[in-house]
């Protein structure tokens, strides 16, 4: 067969469902100002779906900060790789400034989190060593774990005993080819909201001789006394070896860092391919991290609303009988049953008779038969945008259960 002929034949476990209008499913456009309030195909919907925990994307210091930076340097300096020709101050200024906050010796700065965390886990590991990691972790985890050219194992999620079991499997194995270990997880799980128990994790130091990688995307700005993620929050931050976080939920920005011990990020500086080999990031968007990192540092009145807005969204949807998972964060999953047609249909009903915009998750993310509603809780959002939402969840909830969402032709045009 012809390589694209097969594309062609197979697209994919989500592009299957392509012939269903895109725009609205897939690829939805969501217009006007970032706010718990957009526009949708020109009406306004309540949305929670932006990764904007903080509500910092348009606070009038950020903005500012942002039109200041860009009218001082537009959006092509610096020019090159920072290795090369695309170093400054400023690049330097806001990693001793996020290693201040997250309480450790150095940081690298990284474009993007994804390809982050890929060119981390490639980095580290050679093929005499072994991973073991969670196997709930991220797209960008699992894509940098099949990078890797030696070993893998991977434990049920947060299956600490099991754990135990692939280090020593894992052990075993290096032990014989004398590589090392590493294990990955997350500081918060982002569809479930679950935190890693990382308590546990980096109690199995004492047994067995790993080094530790969180990526602690959803817990950065969110979780702990003072913001700086989940390893604060369980009291393990020193025990975590290279903690990885981006710039794109708390921060709202682009760009993201890892930090750890000097030598191990003087490695990465001359190892990581991904920022080698990619153009620097931008000063426009440097000086735009240096003022949302000062607000998320001085300013703890965002956390403290985005916590309220939290607290009354959970608490009221478990009130009305809703199962939430086991969130231990800001991340709120709503667990339905039913098939992938009548998540498509209860979506639609939600848009256009509701007008609320969240994301509705489906196999192949999670099992067959199974639909969560993501809500991303926002400090932007209010406690009236909580009890609508409430509301509104009562009634497609009792139309899902009546089957009123299984035989339109909406539902029929969705093929499990």
């Amino acid at each position: 067969m012809d390589l694209f002929e097969k594309l062609k034949v197979d697209r994919g476990p989500l592009g299957k469902h392509s012939n269903v209008e895109e725009g609205y499913f897939m690829f939805p456009k969501l217009e006007g100002e970032i706010s718990p309030h957009m526009k949708f195909r020109g009406k306004e919907v309540l949305t929670w779906s932006l990764n904007n925990y903080l509500g910092l994307a348009n606070h009038p210091e950020v903005r500012k900060a942002d039109s200041d930076a860009v009218a001082k340097w537009g959006l092509a300096y610096p020019m090159g790789a920072r290795m090369m020709s695309g170093n400054t101050s400023q690049h330097e200024l806001l990693e001793a400034q996020l290693a201040d906050f997250v309480k450790k010796p150095e940081v690298m700065l990284l474009n993007f989190g994804y390809q982050g965390v890929l060119s981390i886990i490639d980095a580290v590991v050679g093929r005499k060593d072994a991973i073991v990691y969670d196997a709930e972790s991220h797209a960008c985890i699992v894509d940098g774990v099949r990078l890797h050219m030696g070993k893998r194992f991977v434990y049920p999620h947060n299956d600490i005993e099991n754990l135990e079991k692939q280090l020593q499997r894992a052990t075993k194995l290096t032990d014989e080819t004398g590589g090392g270990i590493l294990v990955i997880t997350e500081g918060v799980f982002g569809m479930t909201g679950a935190t890693g128990d990382l308590k546990r994790v980096v109690e199995l130091k004492k047994k067995y001789n790993f080094r530790l990688l969180v990526d602690d995307a959803h817990g950065f700005g969110t979780m702990g006394e003072t913001g700086a993620g989940t390893g604060e929050a369980l009291g393990v931050m020193n025990e975590i070896d290279l903690y990885f976080s981006t710039f794109a939920k708390s921060m709202a920005l682009i760009g993201a860092f890892v930090a750890g011990d000097k030598e191990i990020v003087k490695f990465l500086r001359y190892n990581l391919r991904s920022q080698i080999f990619a153009k620097s990031l931008p000063m426009a968007m440097v000086e735009g991290a240096i003022k949302r990192l000062e607000l998320l540092r001085d300013q703890p009145e965002h956390k403290k609303k985005l916590w309220d807005v939290v607290n009354a969204l959970q608490g009221g949807l478990q009130e009305k009988g809703f199962s939430i998972g086991s969130t231990q964060s800001p991340v709120t999953p709503v667990v339905l049953n039913g098939t992938v047609g009548e998540a498509a249909s209860l979506a639609h009903d939600l848009r256009e008779n509701f007008n609320i915009f969240c994301s509705v998750v489906i196999y192949p993310v999670v099992p067959k038969g199974t639909i969560i509603l993501r809500l991303i809780p926002t400090a932007s959002h209010s406690l009236e945008d909580v009890k609508r939402t409430i509301e509104a969840f009562e009634a497609i909830k009792e139309k899902l259960s009546s089957g009123h969402y299984r035989e339109n032709e909406l539902a029929k045009a969705f093929k499990e």
